[in-house]
């Protein structure tokens, strides 16, 4: 009796501890589910931002055609010079090799010095050097881009690729100027070589850092392998996208003097870059997506910079082919669409980019379209993985992932969560700050009566209406207003932990908001003007661009009390302004930042 009591207890006992164990599974399977769908509900806040700021750069780009008709008109000497920066550098033509060479490559350059025609020790010096941070010479930066240009030209607009089985293939997505993330894909990858293939697959620049140095490491090894190394154009390998994301800036910070030529360099070696890339006559790999009327034959002949959906569209669910109205350029297309162009032209599958993954990489319309993304924490650390794809022979994909973690490493999945949420938070309170007074119409509209409050459904609908960013923002509601009172909002309380504008005290709300809400694209319009790069511009010059800029946004504002705050920012009254000044002053201030500059004091 006393043997089976015992027994029966360590049953009992060991019941128990499995029970524990479950109910602390699956307390941890809910508590990471939780965490999970907050960082999906940050990505998503993150894209629809991510989209709209594209659909004010298509806008931003009808806005340069008004301009050239109209400021050049009232502006005669101005006409010439602004029109060159527009016209398309193919049209015009740089200096050849003799400007090159006449660039001087100090003693006291301790970078890498390229000797052309490259080999693969000149890549790795360049990559060496890269990792300690230092700068290609402007002389070599050049060379590089006269040389990819030669081999580009070479090249057809679709550029076929042939899998065997003593080679690999890989495909990269979007790399962004993340250097980490490409020096992360070679260490686990390996390098290009005769024997190690790479497709990469647009979106080279923009947004990171290094910019400049993912260009000249994937055109240096363009040059060393260029039967094995394959560079198709995406979105951002653009004029006009660089300006608005940051490579430009990039480009000026880092070079200064040269920054303008090289800048004119790139938007020509741009034009060359191939726009897709299709692999046994089976797959079919381009940056963006497809439309219902894509012809790969007109394709293979028509003008590489005409190719709007190529580098823009993106894969739906729901059937057909319909207006990208989220980022304002391409097309969305079904899973019918891609049937009937794959059927079309005897083609298995299409790998794209051109749109961030939390995992790296997405499957969708029946296994026929894949997205691959290389750009890990592209929104903010922890926000996604990266990824890349490798072929074999049978053509069947296989998925790697990986991320940089320089900032979360050591936290937990809690805080890293808590990071992305929060830098999502801070996007779209500037994005509603940028708009209140437009929030609070739309609210008073569902308010017939004055009461200074509105179900909770009646402003996500007027919130949306306004914002045009198409969230939950059922669920977003507690998170952003003040108070909700048995299912009412009291937006008349305003909304939760908003940035605030540090703008001068002259000025109006109204003027604050829209400085605030255009201010990336006057900084852009600005810089253009700026033909020296000085950071300063003629009031003449500022009264006619706001006038032209206000009339084709329809902006509301007197011109005279824009006039009032440019001549405040005239300090020494010379008739010139200090732009970047000038949108400074309407730059918002975050909560924490708040904080950290009254700590500081």
């Amino acid at each position: 009796m006393g043997c089976n009591s015992s027994i029966q207890y360590e049953d009992r006992k060991s019941e128990k501890a499995i029970k524990a164990a479950v109910l602390i599974q699956n307390w941890y399977r809910g508590y990471k589910s939780r965490l999970e769908l907050r960082r999906r509900q940050a990505m998503n806040i993150f894209e629809s931002i991510e989209y709209a700021d594209e659909q004010d750069q298509l806008q931003l780009a009808n806005f340069f055609s008004f301009m050239l008709e109209n400021y050049t008109t009232n502006n005669k000497d101005s006409s010439e010079s602004l029109s060159q920066l527009f016209v398309n550098t193919t049209k015009r033509k740089l200096e050849p090799e003799t400007f090159i060479r006449n660039i001087n490559v100090p003693d006291t350059y301790y970078g890498p010095r390229l000797k052309f025609p490259l080999t693969f020790s000149d890549v790795i010096l360049l990559i060496d050097a890269f990792k300690e941070n230092q700068i290609l010479h402007a002389r070599y930066v050049l060379q590089l881009l006269q040389e990819v240009k030669k081999v580009l030209q070479q090249l057809p607009n679709i550029v076929p690729v042939t899998s065997t089985l003593s080679k690999d293939l890989t495909i990269c997505g979007d790399i962004h100027g993340k250097l980490d993330d490409l020096f992360l894909i070679f260490y686990k990858n390996g390098l290009p070589s005769g024997n190690n293939r790479y497709i990469f697959n647009g979106d080279f620049v923009d947004r990171g850092q290094n910019s400049m140095e993912v260009l000249m490491v994937l055109f240096s090894f363009l040059l060393v392998y260029p039967s094995d190394v394959y560079l198709n154009r995406g979105n951002h390998e653009d004029y006009l996208m660089n300006m608005r994301y940051g490579f430009t800036k990039e480009i000026m910070q880092k070079y200064k003097e040269h920054g303008g030529k090289i800048l004119r360099f790139l938007e020509e070696v741009y034009t060359w870059l191939p726009i897709g890339t299709i692999i046994d006559e089976k797959i079919l790999v381009i940056h963006g997506g497809i439309a219902e009327n894509t012809d790969l034959n007109i394709l293979k002949q028509i003008k590489r910079n005409k190719m709007v959906n190529i580098l823009w569209s993106d894969p739906r669910s729901k059937k057909g082919c319909h207006l990208n109205t989220s980022r304002g350029g391409g097309c969305y297309f079904g899973p019918d669409v891609t049937t009937n162009v794959l059927d079309k032209f005897a083609l298995k599958m299409i790998i794209r980019s051109h749109e961030c993954k939390p995992e790296g990489y997405d499957i969708c319309h029946d296994g026929k379209i894949i997205t691959v993304f290389s750009a890990s924490n592209y929104y903010e650390e922890g926000s996604n993985r990266g990824a890349y794809i490798k072929l074999g022979q049978d053509n069947v994909p296989r998925f790697f992932q990986y991320q940089s973690n320089h900032i979360t490493q050591g936290k937990t999945l809690h805080e890293r969560v808590d990071i992305v949420e929060s830098a999502a938070f801070k996007i779209l309170g500037e994005r509603m700050i940028s708009r209140q007074s437009s929030l609070i119409k739309a609210f008073h509209k569902y308010d017939p009566n004055n009461t200074g409050k509105i179900s909770v459904r009646d402003w996500a609908k007027a919130t949306e209406e306004v914002l045009e960013l198409s969230l939950p923002w059922l669920s977003l509601c507690p998170r952003v207003v003040k108070m909700i009172e048995n299912g009412y909002v009291l937006y008349e309380m305003g909304f939760k932990d908003m940035p605030v504008v540090k703008a001068p005290q002259e000025a109006k709300s109204a003027t604050i908001e829209t400085l605030v809400r255009y201010r990336s694209d006057l900084k852009i319009i600005f810089n253009i003007i700026d033909r020296d790069q000085s950071g300063l511009i003629s009031m003449d010059e500022f009264r006619a661009m706001w006038k032209l800029f206000s009339s084709h946004y329809n902006i509301d504002i007197e011109d005279a009390h824009v006039d009032q705050l440019a001549n405040s920012m005239d300090l020494n009254k010379d008739g010139s302004i200090d732009f970047n000044e000038f949108l400074t002053a309407f730059d918002v201030v975050h909560r924490l930042d708040r904080n950290s500059v009254k700590s500081q004091n």
